[in-house]
């Protein structure tokens, strides 16, 4: 979503992930420029949950925000497949070294993130990757994707953004 047309630096528009939630606050980060607002009152919203809308900031020191307009919500589903990645997935991983990823636009809709890791590894890296939900999410959220898949094979990680 673009940053509102009057450019008023007390409010903005974008699409967020909610960081942090409990009774009496939430914290919001916008999930393209990765800037923090804390809401002054909680907001009706789990963590790692996506709200498109706007927040404007509180006179008269503007370091609150409040969460002013809703357009969207929505939650990722994160899951780990037992279906190995594709051929074609492979075939990626095993032309670029260890550590390196490539991304590449998902059949349909989405984008696919291909990991090389060390064979004996990829349990490890699967673990790692379920273990930062935020930044999963976040990405999610830019790619306006609902629902992330996790599969793996000896040597290869898959993240699969989708619809």
């Amino acid at each position: 979503m673009p940053e509102s047309a009057d450019a008023n630096p007390t409010r903005h528009d974008s699409t967020f992930l909610v960081t942090a939630t409990d009774a009496s606050s939430t914290v919001l980060r916008d999930v393209e420029s990765g800037q923090i607002y804390s809401l002054e009152d909680a907001v009706d919203a789990d963590r790692l949950s996506i709200i498109d809308g706007t927040v404007e900031s509180k006179p008269p020191l503007h370091v609150v925000y409040e969460l002013t307009e809703i357009t969207a919500t929505r939650t990722v589903d994160i899951e780990t497949s037992i279906e190995p990645p594709t051929a074609n997935t492979k075939q990626i991983a095993a032309n670029q070294g260890a550590g390196e990823i490539t991304r590449k636009p998902r059949a349909g809709a989405g984008e696919i993130h291909i990991i090389t890791v060390p064979e004996k590894n990829s349990t490890e890296a699967v673990a790692d990757i379920l273990d930062d939900k935020v930044t999963l999410c976040e990405r999610a959220a830019r790619l306006e994707g609902n629902r992330i898949e996790i599969r793996s094979a000896p040597g290869v990680v898959a993240v699969r953004y989708m619809p």
